[in-house]
Formats: structure tokens, sequence, C-alpha cells
């Protein structure tokens, strides 16, 4: 790196971006290793920074004109934050990473409120279990939109991380004062802090008692449609082990929730696939539309798993879209395209 280079550092920040290539800078005796959405963070292993000249240490690589990019220097164990990007967002799993936008990428603006546009509203519910969850009882938000009903449904498992994380509710507000989406009411189920992945590894248990607690709670409070005269007509949205369960409950359930979207679904763990591959194949007439995302910087055996599970479906013929954008694992990419799904599967009338 030369002192115009190093200057740029200063003025810009780091990364030091030129076009699609990212240069990521460390100033000291010796650099700390580099942990990324592009290194598959701990599933690979961190890059190593070169020394370009003393006290300098860089690292440079290629990557999408619109990727977002979530990354950590790292001492060992020891997460060190930039001191050249102020910009940090929470890891989900306790600790902070820095990012970053390519230039030909932004935040999406529909998950910002726009003066003077009706608002939804969210209730806050806890709903006893019966022995159904880990817990006693369970968190649930409800999200009614600003327009008359009655509306379909459509379930969110991770419901609290889309409510904080995702800004969901604003999202879906904007899409119905757009007019692009139909109004859509939500159910927003907060997972399990220690049992998040018994929970959702493709669970009959959790189906029980989504229908049994949490669909009966919605009914009430939300101006639903009657699905035994509009089957399928609910959704189920989830990210993760949550997209997972996504579609785990439209092949159980498709009579109800006949809409799937999940985004970066861990259809296999440690190599394996999970029994969702068998239903898609195997369930007879599955009347279901679908629509998947995954990153293009998102682990790279979730990323394998998201494909195969494509050729499934299309082997299948099923109805769905599938997408892959330039971004890791992580809620800032899921709620920067989650609307795609959205609008997929519930276009505007």
């Amino acid at each position: 790196m030369n002192k115009t280079s190093r200057e740029r550092l200063y003025l810009e920040g780091n990364p030091v971006l030129d076009g699609q290539r990212a240069s990521f800078v460390w100033l000291g005796e010796q650099a700390p290793d580099l942990s990324a959405d592009f290194t598959d963070w701990q599933r690979g292993a961190p890059v190593q920074l070169e020394q370009v000249s003393p006290g300098t240490w860089v690292y440079q690589i290629q990557l999408d004109p619109k990727a977002y990019i979530e990354y950590s220097f790292m001492r060992g164990d020891e997460r060190l934050l930039d001191p050249f990007n102020p910009r940090t967002t929470p890891n989900g799993v306790g600790d902070t990473n820095n990012y970053f936008y390519l230039p030909g990428g932004q935040p999406t603006s529909l998950a910002r409120r726009k003066t003077g546009r009706l608002q939804g509203e969210v209730t806050r519910h806890q709903v006893p279990s019966d022995g159904l969850t880990t817990s006693r009882r369970r968190t649930v938000y409800l999200y009614r939109p600003p327009t008359p009903g009655p509306y379909p449904l459509v379930v969110v498992w991770d419901g609290l991380d889309y409510l904080r994380r995702a800004r969901l509710p604003v999202i879906v507000d904007n899409l119905i004062a757009e007019g692009r989406i139909q109004p859509v009411a939500l159910v927003m189920i907060q997972n399990s802090k220690t049992a998040r992945m018994l929970e959702y590894g493709a669970s009959d248990i959790t189906l029980g008692f989504l229908m049994d607690n949490v669909l009966p709670l919605a009914q009430v409070h939300l101006d639903l449609l009657d699905v035994a005269s509009h089957p399928g007509a609910f959704g189920v949205l989830g990210a993760s082990m949550g997209g997972l369960m996504a579609m785990y409950t439209g092949c159980r359930l498709p009579q109800v929730f006949g809409k799937v979207l999940s985004q970066s679904g861990a259809f296999s763990i440690a190599g394996r696939d999970l029994v969702i591959f068998d239903l898609l194949r195997h369930i007879p007439n599955l009347p279901i539309q679908i629509w998947m995302d995954v990153g293009l910087y998102d682990f790279k055996s979730l990323l394998a798993a998201n494909r195969k599970l494509k050729l499934a479906l299309e082997e299948r013929g099923c109805r769905f879209s599938y997408r892959e954008y330039p971004a890791g694992h992580n809620y800032p990419a899921w709620r920067d395209e989650v609307w795609r799904g959205l609008e997929y599967l519930y276009p505007a009338r």
C-alpha cells in the first residue's frame, strides 16, 4: 500500500474500496488474521494480511459489486474491532462484527419508517406451551396491518429477531402502502434461547404448538382469512434453522401454510441431508409455493445445501423461485432481501 492509499485509509476508512476490490488494512507491528463472510467464518480458515511496508499490512479481495460483507479481525479467539471502520453490527451469537457495502449495494429503504404512512399494530402475548416447547410459556408478537381485513397470516419463526433486527413490520407497512403486496398479518414467535436447534429441527411437536396454541391466539386477535375456504392461503417465514422449519411447516401442513419463504435454510447439517429432501420428493401433489434465497457468501455447506434443494424442487416440478444474493448469513442480509419473497408470494391484487 503506497502513501496515497494509506492516506485514503485515514480519509475513507476500512476497507479501502476500488470498484469491486476491497483492501483490508491493519497498521501496527503485527497484524491479526481476518475472518469474514467470504472466509466461511469459524467453518473455514481466516486469511492472513501481507506486510506491504513497515507497520502496514493488507489483504485484498474482489467482491460482487453489490455485496454486503461482515468481517472481524481476529487474534486467536479474540475479536478486534476495526479502528478504521465505525460500522458495527451484532452477529447474533453474542459478538460484534464490522460491516460495509460495496458501492453498488445499500440497505433497503423499506426498513425505514416513511412520514405520513399508516402503521400496523404490534402486540405482545404470552402463550402457554402445554409441554410442546422447552419453556412453560413462549412470547408471541402479532402484527395487524393498517387496512381492513380479512388477511392471510404469515407465521414467522425467530419472530423477535425478525421484529427487531429485520424490522419486518416496518417492511410490511411500506410494501402495503406502496401497493406492492396485499395486506398480510404476522405472528412472530420467539425462539428458544437454549433449544432452537431442537425445536426447529423439522419438529412435529413444534408444529403442534403452532397449530394448537399459537394459531387460535392469532384467530382471536386478528381478522384472518378462513383457511377452510382459502386452503393454503397462510404463509410461513424463517431463516437458517428457521428456514428449514418454514419449509417443513409447508410440507407437513400445506392445506394451511401453502406459501413458504425460506432464507438461508439449513437443509443439511454436518454433511447429512435432513428429512425435508425426502418430503419434497415423496409427498404426492404437494400444493405449496416456495421462495428460497441464500447468500453467495453464506456458509459454504449451507449454500451447497440450498442449491441441492433447488435441484430437488426442479425435479419435482414445484412452484418456486430461487435467488442468490451477494451477502452472508446474517439479519441485515435477510432484512434487505425478505421483501422479494413477500412480493412473490403475496403480490398486490
